[in-house]
């Protein structure tokens, strides 16, 4: 069976921390590695859903829902702007 290729990643860090993650990791019955590497991927996967997801509360997504299915009627500026857009894309 191949083995998943890898890549390095080197930090330092302070030795009061090493102790506290070594702790943990003990706690938790995982190698120092093992626990540093579930601990990096949860943050990061965290980062990205807090960039790239959009929380609502329960009457943004009444009035979302709302919009989607009974659209307003387009604005005369709106209207322009389309045209605009149309004309531009006719002539590339």
């Amino acid at each position: 069976m191949a083995t998943a290729p890898t890549a390095r990643l080197e930090a330092r860090i302070s030795p009061n921390l090493q102790k506290i993650l070594k702790r943990a990791a003990e706690i938790q019955g995982r190698t120092l590695t093992d626990f540093v590497i579930t601990a990096v991927q949860d943050a990061a996967q965290r980062a990205i859903e807090q960039a790239e997801v959009i929380h609502l509360s329960l009457a943004d997504q009444q009035r979302f829902a709302e919009v989607l299915l009974s659209p307003p009627k387009p604005t005369p500026a709106l209207k322009r702007a389309m045209a605009r857009h149309d004309k531009l894309l006719r002539t590339e």
